[in-house]
């Protein structure tokens, strides 16, 4: 498959997930106007819903990075030991901490958007938002350069799904954060 085409793809499926979390963080009278009009058996809390919608994402997620490799004609991915992969692992480790560490921090109502969903979520100032702005996306993305580190160097395709990934990451968390006005609980 042509590269620029597969990057097309991966851009289409990817966006998605930015998508729905702008459209969640910037009209969430919307999504829960939507999350009523579920079918009653589907019909659950927002967070819930939220959650599912995740689990759903990070699926698709894992389908295209896979199928990255599967599409390029390379069949699946291995792993060799070199300095790439030693890297890789370490970016892993460092962004997969990282996510841990934002959802210890803010639990699940905090993760998924408690706060523009009317729920009372405290605005946190420990590690690792003391350091960053958006601690589970540098951690997302950091896994997603590690993990094609890991996979597709030194192929010269290896940093376009990052890259692209990185893109989606940064404009999301921008668009996400237009307008917020967190509750603050404490110092």
């Amino acid at each position: 498959m042509n590269v620029w085409l597969a990057l097309l793809l991966a851009a289409v499926a990817l966006s998605v997930e930015r998508v729905c979390y702008v459209w969640i963080a910037r009209a969430p009278e919307s999504f829960l106007r939507w999350c009523a009009r579920l079918p009653r058996a589907a019909r659950c809390s927002p967070i819930a819903v939220v959650c599912v919608l995740f689990v759903v994402f990070k699926l698709v997620q894992g389908a295209v990075l896979l199928g990255w490799d599967l599409a390029r004609g390379d069949g699946l991915p291995t792993v060799t030991a070199s300095p790439a992969a030693v890297v890789g692992v370490a970016l892993v480790l460092v962004g997969q901490t990282l996510s841990t560490l934002v959802f210890y921090r803010l639990g699940w109502i905090g993760i998924f958007f408690g706060d523009r969903l009317g729920y009372a979520v405290s605005w946190c100032r420990a590690f690792p938002f003391s350091v960053l702005a958006h601690p589970q996306y540098v951690g997302a993305v950091m896994t997603i350069w590690g993990l094609f580190l890991i996979t597709r160097f030194p192929h010269e395709d290896w940093v376009l799904v990052p890259a692209l990934e990185t893109a989606l990451y940064m404009v999301g968390a921008h668009l996400e954060g237009v307008g917020f006005r967190p509750v603050v609980v404490g110092v």
